[in-house]
């Protein structure tokens, strides 16, 4: 119920498999490294963003600390590796985030497309915080639940905060009805990508 419930309040139609979190622990060195990416493609996504609509004071003022944070939170993720001497691999192809890209209106102008743009990094938010809510409670080591509990927390906020940027600049109601079409297609992706181990998403 509580998983429900939980997937409910982040919109996501289809949850993770819980076992994905006891797969994940397989091989640290793995999840980890794509953690790291994750955190830092986060940060570049947020400076994109402020690049790309610099006179939208809003998204500005709003994305700038985010990048330190993600920053931050990637300096983490490499401090956990030294922390236990592994390394930092290679970054891989995120087919995930890849689908949800393929998903975005084409044709559109720059300011429309923006509304794409803000949605799929909600949406990319909201599944990482669901899947670290799973290592937070399900890991094997209590030090690393309670790491990603921390995670999860500032996942759901930026998850938030994504969707309150396209309501400000779009509207509620046309918010609403793109992002249901986008759940829609994240939980047909979902259905279609094996869980791995070695990957967040």
């Amino acid at each position: 119920m509580e998983q429900r419930l939980q997937n409910t309040k982040l919109g996501l139609k289809l949850p993770t498999d819980p076992r994905w979190a006891h797969l994940a622990e397989i091989d640290l060195s793995e999840i980890l490294t794509d953690h790291a990416y994750c955190e830092q493609k986060a940060a570049t996504s947020c400076i994109t963003l402020i690049q790309a609509y610099p006179d939208y004071t809003e998204l500005v003022e709003q994305l700038a600390p985010i990048v330190t944070e993600e920053w931050g939170h990637f300096r983490m993720v490499l401090a956990e590796l030294k922390k236990r001497n592994l390394a930092l691999g290679r970054q891989r192809k995120d087919e995930y985030v890849n689908l949800l890209l393929d998903c975005q209106k084409k044709g559109l102008t720059k300011q429309e497309s923006l509304l794409e743009k803000l949605l799929v990094c909600a949406l990319i938010e909201a599944r990482s915080c669901e899947r670290f809510r799973l290592l937070s409670l399900h890991c094997a080591e209590e030090v690393l639940r309670d790491w990603y509990h921390k995670f999860m927390v500032a996942e759901a906020a930026h998850y938030r905060l994504f969707l309150d940027l396209a309501a400000l600049y779009f509207g509620e109601e046309k918010t609403k009805t793109r992002w249901q079409e986008y759940l829609i297609a994240e939980a047909a992706i979902m259905q279609k990508l094996t869980p791995r181990s070695d990957r967040m998403h």
